[in-house]
């Protein structure tokens, strides 16, 4: 169910109406809003309660919520959420992340670094810890990896994106990082979303490689319950019976998540296609779909990248896609960041 407070309740009035709400057994989620404050209840198996939310001070209406995913649906917030991270507004605009796709060394993290502030970009995403199809490739730095992109933030002052694999690590990498990346591989690691659900960082949920649009925002849900509002969405290529490409990059799915869901939607065209050849034209079809941004690997050596270097730009070809963006984001009036 979702309380709909009057546009002129109280902080009182909506504080009241939560305790009544954990008196009747369920647990309250405030959501406030431009116009009004709603109260989202979970725990619930149907109606009960609803009367008696009905009268009390400050309620204009209890709706029942019909999807499984409560907090995560425009039912429950109709609004998009818009999160303001290392200076941009990720759900507002058009926001590039972008960097290598596994922290390699000091140096090359710091000239990408270097690099990516120059270009006007505000978050670098790259791998401390990386989980890889085969046990011999390259696994990532760990520890020594997370060291290398806190200097990274130090020295050039650039947000980080970082994956979290599993519980143990998350208190660790949540020391470093801007936003707290699940790749496709943890996006129903259950344990690790309850985790993440009470981390005091944003969460980019990347879209499992088989996973429906309802199982993604379940999965989105996990982290909202918990207390942890700020979940970014990432769509980075399926796996379907196409070979052309490393994977199936489902740009229909970002009006559909828009339509269902108020949480910002990223693309990753870099994973999506696996060629470095794809990514401007994929870029600029996400854009005009109508994404709130990107995730693209670059690196400044791409042929001798230790993981993903096919699908890595170099730095002059990121520029020239960054240029291409322009022309484009101008026609749709929307804010490049």
């Amino acid at each position: 169910m979702l309380v709909v407070m009057n546009a002129n309740a109280t902080q009182a009035q909506v504080e009241a109406v939560a305790d009544k709400i954990r008196q009747l057994g369920y647990a309250p989620h405030v959501i406030p809003g431009g116009l009004r404050t709603a109260i989202g209840i979970t725990g619930n198996r149907g109606p009960e309660g609803r009367d008696a939310l009905l009268i009390m001070p400050g309620v204009e209406d209890v709706v029942r919520v019909t999807v499984g995913y409560k907090l995560v649906s425009r039912e429950t917030h109709t609004e998009p959420s818009v999160y303001p991270i290392a200076g941009t507004r990720i759900g507002k605009g058009f926001t590039m992340i972008a960097g290598p796709c596994s922290v390699e060394n000091e140096k090359m993290m710091l000239e990408a670094a270097e690099f990516l502030t120059a270009q006007g970009v505000k978050l670098m995403r790259a791998g401390a810890y990386k989980p890889r199809t085969s046990p011999y490739a390259f696994q990532g730095l760990g520890t020594e990896g997370l060291r290398i992109l806190a200097k990274a933030k130090q020295e050039t002052g650039i947000g980080i994106v970082t994956e979290v694999l599993d519980v143990e690590n998350a208190a660790r990498v949540e020391e470093v990082t801007d936003v707290l990346q699940v790749g496709t591989r943890n996006m129903q690691n259950y344990p690790l979303l309850r985790r993440l659900s009470s981390a005091k960082k944003p969460v980019l949920l990347k879209r499992g490689m088989a996973a429906t649009v309802d199982e993604w925002l379940l999965a989105a849900e996990y982290i909202l319950s918990g207390g942890n509002r700020q979940v970014i969405l990432c769509e980075r290529g399926v796996r379907t019976f196409a070979d052309h490409t490393r994977n199936t990059l489902d740009l229909s799915i970002i009006p559909v998540v828009k339509h269902l869901s108020h949480l910002p939607v990223l693309i990753d065209p870099s994973h999506g296609t696996g060629r470095s050849e794809y990514v401007p034209a994929m870029s600029r079809a996400a854009l005009a779909a109508g994404a709130d941004g990107l995730l693209v690997e670059v690196h400044p050596d791409p042929p001798n990248a230790l993981s993903d270097g096919q699908q890595s730009l170099d730095f002059d070809t990121f520029k020239q896609m960054q240029a291409s963006l322009r022309p484009l984001a101008d026609v749709l009036k929307v804010e490049l960041q």
